[in-house]
């Protein structure tokens, strides 16, 4: 009996769904830091200080993996990989908080630090998952339709328009829900000024944009790699 070409999971598609999936582990496990960059110049609402929590650099490599995915194997296939990661966001919640809550050996490190570093509050995380289901499924869905009119041309605009807009909604959700609207109505977190809310939306932005504009490269090498080999069962997009 013969099998048909692509049937089963190829290294590069299987690889792909790794990266994205560490990458959204990594930006979970990282959100508690708040990260801090200056730049030269000064920049209207945040001045020449960006202020962002640490999972904007993992979280950025997730869509990168996505419009990876989306432009060789299609729509449907990168909508499921999304959404099954979604779902697995509360694996990793679970996993972490029964950590937290089971008991401490004496030789372990201080539970209280341990929980203050990997225990997300509850307005972060109603904050990173109401965005990220929202923002990923729009990256895939403007990636292809953008491209039902380019066809496999111009994947750089595809790449850094689906991106881009996608970032915008991501980072407007999930900074609106943690610092402003779950603390408001749920009583969880802590209300910030709307001048330092409006700075964690562009400061995360601006980094996001850069972010997605420098991958370019990358996401036209990846794919030229995959499709230089053989039948390695990627589908036209345009149909999948």
């Amino acid at each position: 009996m013969t099998q048909t070409r692509g049937a089963h999971p190829t290294v590069p598609q299987v690889s792909l769904i790794g990266l994205f999936v560490a990458a959204l582990v990594t930006a979970q496990l990282t959100a508690s830091k708040v990260l801090a960059f200056s730049v030269p110049f000064s920049i209207p609402i945040t001045g020449s200080d960006l202020v962002l929590p640490g999972a904007a650099l993992a979280y950025a490599l997730t869509f990168l993996a996505s419009d990876c995915y989306a432009e060789l194997y299609g729509r449907r296939a990168a909508q499921i990989v999304v959404n099954v990661a979604f779902v697995l966001n509360f694996v990793v919640l679970a996993l972490v908080w029964s950590t937290i809550a089971a008991p401490a050996a004496e030789t372990s490190i201080d539970p209280g630090a341990f929980a203050n570093v990997l225990g997300a509050s509850t307005n972060v995380v109603l904050g990173s998952l109401l965005a990220y289901v929202v923002s990923q499924n729009w990256d895939v869905i403007v990636f292809h339709r953008i491209r039902e009119y380019t066809g496999r041309d111009h994947l750089w605009l595809r790449n850094v328009a689906s991106t881009a807009s996608s970032q915008a909604i991501d980072t407007v959700i999930f900074v609106s829900i943690a610092f402003a609207v779950a603390p408001s109505l749920l009583g969880v977190g802590v209300v910030l000024p709307l001048e330092v809310v409006l700075s964690l939306i562009v400061g995360q932005y601006l980094l996001k944009l850069a972010i997605a504009v420098l991958d370019t490269p990358v996401v036209y090498a990846i794919v030229y790699l995959v499709r230089s080999r053989r039948g390695v069962g990627t589908e036209d997009a345009a149909t999948a």
